[in-house]
This record gives C-alpha cells, structure tokens and sequence, in this order.
C-alpha cells in the first residue's frame, strides 16, 4: 500500500532541524526547505491530542526522524514493552524515514533516571546491549540507529575504545549508526582522547545520520547542552566525517535555551554548504 505520505527519505545533501513546540507555527506558514525534522519520540506516545496533530500536519510536507531517549538499551532491566508497543504504533502512523535510540541505559529496577549515563566498552556490555538491540529491532520490525553519547566519567572496566565499541554493535546486531560529532568532541575534550580516531571507526554503511549541537563549558568540563550554537571546532570535525563518508542526513539539534527558527536553519545552512562542497561517496567537489 502507498504511504500516505510524501515525501518519505531525508535529502542527504541538505540539513534538517530538531522540530521544536515553539517552532511550530513558524515552520508551519513558511516551509522552508530542509531535508527532514526530528523529534523525540515519546513526546508523541499519546494516541492523539494537537502534538500529535502537529506533527502528523508537518509529516506532510517533510520525512520525519524519530530519535527516542527512554528505551535504555543498555539497562539490565528487560526492555519495557509498553515503551515498544507506544514506539511501534507511532512508527505505524507517522511512517518515520528513520528510527534512533541512544547507546546508554537510564533505568534500573524499573526506575528512570532523566540521563543518558554511558557504558563500560567491554565484551560483556557489548553481547549485553546487542542482544537487546536485536529485541529492539525484531519488535519494531525495521532497523534502527544507536547513537554515541556525550559521557563525563570512564569505567576502568572498559577494553576497548569507544568507537570499535559501538561500531561492533552496528556490525553485530545489523544497526546503523547515528553518530554525534558534537558528542564525539566533548568527549574527547573532557578525557584526552582523540575524536577524529573515534570518528573514524565507522564507515558509510553504518552512518544514516550525523547530529550536530552545541556544548557549553563549566568549571568541570564541557557540558552536551545543546543549548548553543555548533562550534567552530565541530564544524571542522563534521567537514572531515562527511569528507570521508560522503553525504549523509545531518541534524541540527538544539534543545534548551531555544532561539527563534532562523536561528536554526543558519546552522541547517552552514551544514549545506558543507555538504555541498562533499560528492556523494565523499570525495570533494571539484567546483
């Protein structure tokens, strides 16, 4: 049967936008041209009411992402199954172009915790969370990203470094991968380690989508707001990702201390004008 949607897969050579509630009569009246919006997807678990409209009115027009933050993958509680069954009605009615949960766990004993604490990169981990990402993947029926998150501890546990860590888990349990070069260089600014080799664990097959944002910095470190916008620095990290990888589903995130929408699409343009000077399969455009 036919989508009643259109159209229904991210342009890759143009950036998309985190769909945001104060953004939405703006977006609505000019339709500016973005490759896709994404939202969080338990914003949007009630089977009605004028979120739910909202985004159903901007399915329309744009592919949607449903990025979700409360599965906890890396829990060693059993996956929530209410939690699966509200994600798969959603994807049955807005027909999302992609699907992506974090690489973290934020439960124990059937409490959530409002963060995205990391994992220790170990063999144990890695079988633990590919086991439940295949769960993730049977229930859904689709395949899904996980996405690297910002983590400001290490675990002396860990034997390998973190991106062979979640690129394994792509291979193994046949997910792609959302990577956040946002993440990718606080994470490397707060512990000493090297973002350009973590970026460089992955290829093109796993990569469908790259995210971009924001950190702010505290006394402590740097902090994964997305609150600001995407530093000079990021940039010349995600022109290097997309340089090797090619042209890939961008996003602009931004979800604290939110600005107006122009705001947002001048970093979604930023974000073209790399892409633009990137050939599909990542070698540069001679123009």
């Amino acid at each position: 049967m036919a989508s009643r949607f259109a159209p229904d897969a991210p342009d890759p050579s143009r950036a998309g936008i985190g769909l945001r509630t104060p953004h939405f009569e703006a977006l609505a009246e000019t339709r500016p041209p973005l490759s896709f919006l994404e939202v969080h997807s338990e914003n949007y678990f009630a089977e009605g009411g004028p979120a739910l409209a909202w985004l159903e009115r901007f399915r329309a027009d744009y592919p949607v992402s449903l990025h979700g933050v409360g599965m906890s993958l890396g829990s060693a509680d059993p996956l929530d199954r209410r939690h699966l069954e509200s994600l798969a009605r959603l994807v049955r009615r807005i027909e999302p172009a992609l699907v992506s949960e974090h690489l973290c766990w934020s439960s124990i004993g059937g409490r959530h915790l409002n963060e995205l604490l990391p994992l220790p990169y170990s063999e144990e981990a890695l079988a633990h969370v590919v086991s439940r990402v295949a769960q993730a993947q049977e229930f859904l029926g689709r395949r899904i990203l996980v996405e690297n998150v910002s983590a400001y501890v290490r675990f002396a546990e860990s034997t390998m470094a973190e991106g062979a860590f979640v690129a394994e888990v792509a291979r193994r349990a046949g997910c792609g991968v959302l990577l956040d070069v946002n993440n990718a260089w606080v994470n490397a600014m707060n512990h000493g380690t090297d973002a350009l080799e973590f970026l460089a664990a992955f290829d093109a097959s796993m990569v469908g989508e790259i995210h971009l944002a924001g950190p702010e910095r505290t006394g402590d470190g740097w902090i994964d707001t997305h609150g600001a916008p995407v530093r000079a620095d990021v940039w010349d990290l995600y022109a290097q990702t997309v340089g090797r990888l090619g042209r890939t589903p961008t996003l602009i995130e931004w979800d604290t201390n939110i600005p107006p929408l122009e705001t947002l699409l001048g970093e979604a343009r930023q974000a073209d004008r790399i892409l633009a000077g990137v050939a599909a399969d990542g070698r540069r455009d001679a123009s």
